[in-house]
């Protein structure tokens, strides 16, 4: 009996383990795929709008951001359909790996990175320059959603709750602080706590936790705004605008401009002004005003209204999703995506201090382009997940109705095939 009792355990243990693919995967919601590949086409073309006159006076080549992108954005559609096929079960094990790692990356970038604009946040591998904050978000989702289910049943402990996933994610934020790269430690602390919300922290520990935080933030800001460093004279010049924006920074004033001139329909794709040399980065953090200025307020809303759409269904995707983990997987894509969003167009708009937080699809960058797809992917690997659950759940009421006509005096239970 103990041999046969150890055969069972190992058998179960073997079928616990995921497959690297899908057996038999479920259907993928072509309208996900549809929204997503529409997003990335329209960042390519605004990409490459407000891009080509920046690139073509410094670089010479009027296709120096666009040509790189555009390899990137077939790529990243290549992954994205490969890990959609992936059970994404099968990337929980690599979590502590992909965390050191990741850890390592950031570490070696204030070593050994590429500086641009007094700040090191790449690491140049020859082949392509690699930014790490950008895995770091991705690594970030997989950590809390791996962590919220591993202790789902002592989150009401704020060892489990409050101070593992914190001690986590401490290292991240310190090094992200050393390049330094404040908007991403903004980001990826917003995307913690939303994650630990929406995996069961205790309410006591978790209004605890985000108060502390919040102690800490304002006490933050204070800092910067007394500071003279890089941060805390954009926070400064942030705060005199509302005085007068022409004590703005630049990148401000131009920003709003560009936006004011596109008015309802825009002047037309290719013909903004602010991008000849007037507003810096065009191709990059203020594509968007580029987007206002071109297509006015009506493809402002457009593009907005895709990222509401695609933020919609990366939610619907997570409640649908087969199993805790999925669903929190779901929940951290969901967050990146709408945090992303809504904190560039608010710099933007100059609703808060230019952090240099870039426009998800449409801003320059291969790094946070694929990693995005990459994210896309394993958000439709959840997607085929749930759709393959619910058509086995339909499949076995099929069974049950079809049982229960041909045998109408016995229980429809003893007919079902289970297992």
């Amino acid at each position: 009996m103990p041999a046969q009792t150890s055969k069972k355990h190992t058998a179960k243990r073997k079928r616990r383990t995921p497959s690297f693919f899908y057996r038999n995967p479920g259907k993928l919601d072509g309208a996900l795929l549809l929204n997503v590949l529409i997003l990335v086409v329209f960042g390519l073309v605004m990409l490459f709008s407000a891009s080509y006159a920046t690139a073509y006076y410094y670089e010479g080549n009027s296709y120096q951001y666009i040509a790189p992108q555009t390899i990137f954005a077939i790529a990243g559609v290549g992954i994205m359909f490969v890990v959609s096929l992936v059970d994404y079960h099968w990337l929980r094990q690599w979590t502590y790996p992909a965390y050191l790692l990741t850890l390592i990356m950031l570490a070696a970038v204030p070593l050994v990175g590429s500086e641009l604009n007094g700040c090191k946040r790449w690491l140049n591998l020859k082949v392509c320059t690699v930014q790490p904050s950008e895995i770091a978000k991705f690594v970030l989702i997989l950590l809390m959603a791996h962590l919220m289910t591993a202790h789902s049943r002592r989150l009401k402990h704020v060892g489990y709750s409050i101070v593992l996933p914190i001690a986590m994610l401490a290292p991240i934020e310190v090094l992200l602080y050393v390049e330094p790269h404040k908007s991403a430690m903004l980001l990826m602390l917003a995307l913690a706590v939303i994650m630990m919300w929406a995996g069961g922290v205790a309410l006591r520990w978790f209004v605890c936790g985000a108060g502390g935080l919040g102690v800490l933030g304002m006490a933050y800001l204070v800092h910067l705004h007394g500071g003279d460093d890089y941060a805390g004279n954009r926070l400064q010049d942030w705060l005199a605008s509302f005085e007068d924006l022409t004590k703005a920074s630049d990148q401000t004033v131009q920003s709003v401009y560009s936006i004011g001139n596109g008015g309802l329909f825009g002047v037309g794709i290719g013909n903004s002004n602010q991008k000849q040399l007037w507003l810096s980065e065009p191709q990059n953090d203020f594509i968007f005003s580029i987007l206002c200025e071109e297509l006015g307020f009506i493809g402002a809303v457009i593009c907005i209204a895709l990222f509401v759409v695609l933020i919609v269904q990366v939610v619907r995707t997570a409640m649908r999703a087969p199993d805790r983990f999925g669903a929190l997987l779901g929940v951290g894509v969901a967050a990146h995506i709408s945090l992303q969003v809504l904190l560039n167009i608010a710099v933007v708009t100059n609703l808060i201090p230019n952090t240099g937080i870039s426009l998800p699809f449409f801003s320059a960058g291969g790094t946070s382009l694929v990693m995005l797809l990459g994210e896309m992917g394993v958000l439709m690997s959840v997607n085929r997940a749930g759709n393959a659950a619910e058509a086995r759940r339909r499949e076995q009421e099929k069974a049950a109705r079809d049982n229960t006509v041909q045998h109408p005096g016995s229980r429809p239970e003893a007919h079902r095939v289970t297992g």
